[in-house]
């Protein structure tokens, strides 16, 4: 691949596994979740099976059922304040004074009157129609720019910005496809908007216009300027989106959290006040009923902290991925 080409994808990019990289980033969190749950059921049901001594001869000698249930009834209680500490995390970015308010409405005004300089319209209030219109207008000035040399004397400049203007479109073609009746809220958005490769095409566009500025035009200098304008005003854009998104997620969570804790306490609480040796007996496919019980009351039981990886494991990898903003790259 050519030092001017990228990848279309932050995936291919950053050389992740594929199956991996869904895992951490695309799947749904409840499945995610649901996945560790049945996970965490399989290899209770394992150790069960291979333990020498039956579950059900351990319950009639010890109360350790009991008392692992009655420490998760605990646990579920204490970890359910997590979503205090994490709703006072969003709410601290709303609350604040009439002046700090206004201060927030003049600055999103300003930009908002930038971008419609830049896209010579009403800059939409969609997200995903936002993020589309800016890559638009880099595509548009990207293919002015190679218009601009059609007829220079320098063929390597023309074969590179070729090359370079060729990249940008692919990679923006691949985004607006993806951004197409996606809906905020959701990681569609955000997932097309890290494809586009805006920081690599930062980089290489001034890289290109400084080694050759001797050799250009003031109309093409202008071009250059035009295109890294356009790319200039989608990095904060989508930095600003994903924020709001990660803000999004987090109440997402707090109430994922809370909706699961109430199913998981109640199981856990049941395991510990209405269960023991004799309530489950007999064996199901051959297996000891009681077993079955147990492993799946702990797997569910554990579901406000699967659900609470599964998230954090998405917002981590957002963040590590977009710590950066402009040309700088570090993946």
């Amino acid at each position: 691949m050519s030092e001017l080409s990228t990848a279309n994808t932050l995936r291919e990019r950053t050389d992740v596994n594929k199956y991996w990289f869904w895992l951490l980033l695309e799947a749904n969190r409840w499945i995610v979740a649901s996945g560790l749950a049945f996970l965490i059921f399989f290899v209770f049901m394992i150790w069960g099976v291979m333990k020498p001594v039956s579950l059900y001869s351990t319950m009639q000698s010890s109360d350790m059922v009991e008392t692992v249930f009655a420490g998760l009834v605990g646990a579920i209680i204490t970890g359910t304040t997590l979503v205090v500490t994490i709703n006072q995390l969003v709410l601290s970015q709303e609350i604040g004074s009439l002046g700090s308010q206004r201060s927030r409405m003049d600055v999103t005004m300003d930009f908002r009157q930038n971008t419609d300089s830049l896209l010579g319209t009403t800059t939409p209030a969609n997200p995903a129609a936002y993020l589309s219109e800016l890559i638009e207008v880099s595509e548009q000035r990207a293919t002015a720019l190679r218009k601009s040399l059609s007829e220079t004397e320098n063929e390597d400049l023309q074969e590179k910005v070729d090359t370079y203007v060729d990249d940008l479109l692919e990679n923006a073609d691949h985004a607006l496809v993806r951004l197409e009746d996606s809906d905020f809220g959701t990681f569609d958005v955000i997932s097309p908007a890290l494809d586009y490769n805006y920081d690599r095409k930062m980089h290489d566009v001034r890289r290109l216009g400084m080694e050759n500025e001797d050799d250009l035009t003031n109309e093409q200098r202008g071009a250059f300027r035009d295109l890294l304008e356009a790319l200039t005003m989608y990095g904060p854009v989508r930095e600003y989106i994903k924020d709001l998104y990660i803000q999004w997620a987090l109440v997402k969570l707090s109430r994922a959290i809370l909706y699961a804790a109430v199913i998981a306490l109640t199981v856990a609480g049941g395991m510990v006040v209405f269960v023991d040796p004799s309530t489950f007996s007999g064996t199901f496919l051959g297996i000891e009923s009681v077993l079955w019980v147990v492993s799946a009351a702990f797997a569910i039981s554990a579901l406000p902290f699967l659900l609470f990886t599964s998230y954090i494991l998405r917002l981590a990898t957002l963040a590590k991925q977009t710590l950066s903003m402009g040309p700088l790259m570090l993946s």
